[in-house]
């Protein structure tokens, strides 16, 4: 035969198969498209989860800032860039903007100007390098770069609010004393204002845009002056001054994929720095709480994604063995007339690469199409089209098409080869597991082969099922065989001798992964809300420093709120034993708390309280009030001892002993937490409390604010402390806003991702694999209908047949893979790290009800595409042509 001859062989044969075909390049595009999209996916999504995390942390978390408050040499703005071509090669490529300021101590001003000011005014004279650009001058000059003649004032420059708050301009004269007397003059030459009030420029505390308050009386005003850095030269020598060289680092240059050296040269960067020079910074804190979110998530999506390829790869081994079933007469013939197997199995790869290539290619094209930073996983997608280009000549050069091979393979030796594999898989799932435990998930990067141990599990219960299952099913075949109806004998007859074992297995494995998306979601979620649950134990709570008692009324007047408890907080407080000695603990978190109240509260908000009983009955009495401790308090006390929140003493023992407790810090190891409500109290001295728990699912925040600052002022205007204003505002924590703030950021990103992935995907190749499953037998079943309908088999017995026999078949795998989901978080949960998702939370995992309703759901979908597809399939085969003499059943 010549080429053209043959080439248009191999395209004839690829259009009479084309619905084969066009299944399996469908399967190989998508394949090409997840492995090239998802990492794409997964790196911006975690790109934009790094700036957002540190977006969301305090702006001097971003900084690494050298500070000198011994002058060593002459520093100055010059040693900007000597430090940073000291600082390690993976600092300095982050860095963003940097600035150099030299700030004296605050001294007391005074001028002609300021006497409208019914305060002190403290005055801290900044120099600034860069301010020019950063501001823009409204009234006057900048201070000269030029130190001032003997007998002349040292010029500043104010920020423009600033200097209208203490009414003073451009030429006024400000004297600084000391002792009550004047020692040095001040020209204020210019006001500014800020380009960007954002600009980090202005972070530096206290604030240069603006002054302080007095927060009590006798309190003075606290301003910021600029001056020049050689005009101000002298008062920097002769006052105490602080020198800083801040460093912000540009989240634009940060690489997750290469966070871990950033993180051990800011560890190392203190051991490395000048003698004199102290360095502070946060971001290494900021980074590792963001690379172990990162890991986790990348676990998560590891593990997804090894099943959702897993079913993938499943359902193109299916589609490459049913075209090989569906030739297997072609091919039988070709080895009559002397074809071997491999001539057989080149002749199918030829028909392979002249569809799945093409198909591999646009998927390949449609991934790269996908928003995202380029990955270096193409690698990926050469070896998906490899795999899936060869399952073709895979399947037929391992299938056998002579009537008697087949039946010498159904006999010893192949059970022999079944069991083989079969106890091969539960070796490797044991031993996966077993490594799993040993090293983790994201060990030094993901490990395939201990990423693949969920899949291998999901394997191993189907084939323990798939053993079993047929068993009952015979029995129940029996059991209707003494029936009068011949619908449930036949079903469940042909159920309990049913071959479509693979078909199952990878609805086992889909399912599976969308169960455990499912559970470990619902997990996470609980997790959040237990977190958000120990910040506000309530829809609301409100803190201050001390509230006038009658301010609990004064919120339970407000409309909606439905109740109210006050609490006493008092941090760093010490223990003493109860016979007055020392007990060792200084800084100990003290907790008041009515539990009575605290219970109405969190059960009109939904929040779920764990109380010990020793404390949600204590009443007075004359013996120590029992109270709960942390782990660490209880280690250091072996008897009753003594607190002394506002002045007030009171004698405890330990009744309890707990890690964490609401509205308590995770960071605080050391509390004690007492019932207010058996603390003696007498007319005269009463505890003020200094917050407040609302349950009240309409929350007006600012009225709740409001009532807090009048609760405020008349504490202080009636209390021991007659005449002082409030030390701080009010402030108002939200539940919604906390538990909001939990899957903002950081990786949350990618996780929702990777659980919305395994989830659809599951769900959406699950119900395939069943497709597949309906395929395997659909000409069987034609002509056992054919045959039946001969004897007057009805159409709505044909329908009830299908159902008896696909019902069992898709209820076991429904079940075992709803079952492998939810046990997979059991194993899994202690290895993937997912507390660093729900404030450190441990997360639990549980019987998830949502999970029964999804499944029946599924399971009642998936019988109706399996009737609708034989359905289909048995108008196209024409089952009234089915009953061929001498035609073979399958």
């Amino acid at each position: 035969m010549s080429e053209r001859g043959a080439g248009l062989g191999v395209v004839r044969r690829v259009w009479a198969f084309r619905g084969y075909f066009a299944l399996l390049a469908a399967l190989a595009l998508v394949v090409a498209v997840l492995l090239t999209s998802v990492p794409r996916i997964a790196n911006r999504l975690t790109e934009q989860g790094l700036r957002e995390h540190l977006a969301s942390r305090p702006t001097a978390s971003r900084d690494i800032t050298y500070e000198m408050q011994v002058p060593l040499g002459d520093p100055g703005p010059e040693m900007l860039e000597e430090l940073r071509r000291e600082m390690p090669e993976d600092l300095r490529r982050i860095i963003g903007e940097q600035w150099f300021t030299a700030q004296t101590r605050p001294t007391i001003v005074a001028g002609p100007d300021t006497r409208q000011v019914t305060a002190d005014i403290e005055l801290t004279l900044r120099v600034m390098g860069g301010i020019e650009s950063a501001a823009t001058l409204v009234d006057g000059r900048w201070p000269a770069e030029t130190a001032p003649a003997p007998g002349s004032p040292f010029e500043v420059a104010l920020a423009e609010e600033a200097a209208r708050e203490l009414g003073l301009r451009a030429g006024s004269r400000l004297w600084q004393t000391k002792d009550d007397k004047p020692v040095r003059e001040l020209a204020v030459v210019g006001l500014f204002r800020p380009n960007d009030a954002g600009n980090g420029i202005w972070d530096q505390l206290p604030p240069v845009l603006r002054t302080i308050p007095p927060k009590d009386d006798g309190d003075p005003y606290t301003v910021v002056a600029v001056g020049s850095f050689v005009g101000s030269k002298s008062i920097l020598a002769a006052e105490p001054t602080v020198y800083r060289w801040r460093y912000r680092v540009d989240p634009q240059q940060l690489e997750p994929a290469k966070l871990e050296p950033v993180i051990d040269s800011l560890v190392r960067l203190t051991s490395i720095a000048k003698a004199g020079i102290g360095v502070n910074q946060g971001l290494d804190v900021v980074l590792r709480e963001f690379t172990d979110a990162l890991a986790a998530a990348q676990s998560v999506l590891a593990v997804v994604s090894a099943g959702v390829l897993a079913t993938l790869g499943g359902l193109v081994g299916l589609s490459s063995v049913l075209m090989a079933k569906r030739r297997r007469d072609e091919f039988a013939l070709l080895r009559a007339r002397g074809g071997t197997m491999t001539t057989i199995a080149g002749r199918s790869l030829t028909e392979a690469l002249l569809v799945i290539p093409a198909a591999v290619a646009l998927g390949w094209a449609l991934g790269l199409a996908t928003p995202g930073q380029a990955t270096s996983s193409h690698w990926l997608a050469l070896l998906g089209a490899v795999l899936t280009t060869m399952a073709i000549p895979l399947a037929v050069g391992t299938s056998r098409f002579s009537y008697t091979v087949r039946r010498e393979a159904r006999g010893p030796g192949r059970m022999s080869s079944r069991l083989t594999v079969e106890i091969t898989v539960l070796v490797l799932a044991v031993l996966g597991t077993f490594l799993l435990y040993r090293r983790g998930l994201a060990a030094g990067g993901v490990d395939p082969l201990l990423v693949s141990v969920p899949v291998l599990l999901a394997v191993a219960a189907a084939v323990l099922v798939l053993r079993v299952y047929p068993w009952p099913l015979r029995l129940v075949g029996r059991l209707t065989a003494r029936g009068r109806g011949t619908v449930a004998f036949l079903g469940f007859a042909r159920a309990g001798r049913s071959t479509v074992a693979a078909p199952l297995i990878v609805v086992i494995v889909s399912v599976a992964t969308a169960a455990f998306c499912g559970v470990v979601g619902a997990g996470v979620e609980d997790g959040r809300n237990r977190a958000a649950n120990l910040v506000v134990p309530a829809d609301a709570m409100i803190t201050g420093d001390r509230f006038a008692p009658d301010t609990a009324d004064a919120l339970a007047a407000l409309p909606g709120v439905q109740a109210v408890a006050g609490v006493v907080a008092q941090p760093s407080q010490p223990i003493r034993l109860a016979d007055g000695g020392a007990s060792g603990l200084s800084e100990v978190y003290v907790l008041i708390v009515d539990m009575s109240l605290f219970t109405r509260v969190a059960a009109e908000a939904g929040v779920e309280l764990d109380l010990p009983q020793a404390l949600a009955r204590a009443a007075v009495g004359d013996g120590p009030v029992p109270a709960l401790v942390s782990s660490e308090v209880a280690a250091e006390l072996s008897g009753p001892a003594m607190v002394s929140p506002q002045e007030l003493r009171y004698t405890f023992r330990v009744a309890a002993v707990a890690d964490t407790f609401p509205t308590i810090g995770r960071s605080a190891t050391r509390f004690v937490v007492l019932p207010w409500q058996a603390l003696p109290t007498t007319e005269h001295r009463k505890l003020a409390p200094t917050g407040f728990l609302v349950a009240a699912p309409d929350i007006d925040e600012e009225a709740l604010r409001q009532v807090g600052d009048e609760g405020q002022r008349r504490f202080a205007a009636t209390g021991l402390i007659t005449g002082q204003a409030p030390i701080r505002p009010s402030a108002v924590t939200q539940w919604s806003v906390v538990r909001a703030g939990l899957e903002e950021g950081g990786a949350n990103g990618l996780l929702f991702f990777g659980f919305a992935a395994g989830s659809v995907g599951g769900a959406l190749f699950g119900l395939l694999a069943i497709a597949f499953a309906v395929l395997a037998g659909a000409r069987a079943r034609g002509r056992v209908l054919s045959r039946l309908r001969t004897m007057g088999l009805s159409q709505g017995q044909r329908r009830g047949l299908l159902m008896v026999e696909l019902a069992p078949l898709v209820g076991v795998s429904l079940l075992t893979g709803a079952a492998v989901g939810t046990l997979l978080p059991l194993l899994l949960t202690p290895v993937l790290g997912l507390s660093a998702f729900t404030s450190g939370v441990p997360l639990r995992i549980g019987f998830e009800p949502t999970l029964v309703g999804g499944i029946a759901a599924f399971g009642v979908l998936a019988l109706l595409v399996a009737t609708v597809l034989e359905t289909t399939i048995n108008r196209r085969m024409r089952l009234g042509d089915a009953l061929r003499l001498g035609e073979e059943t399958p």
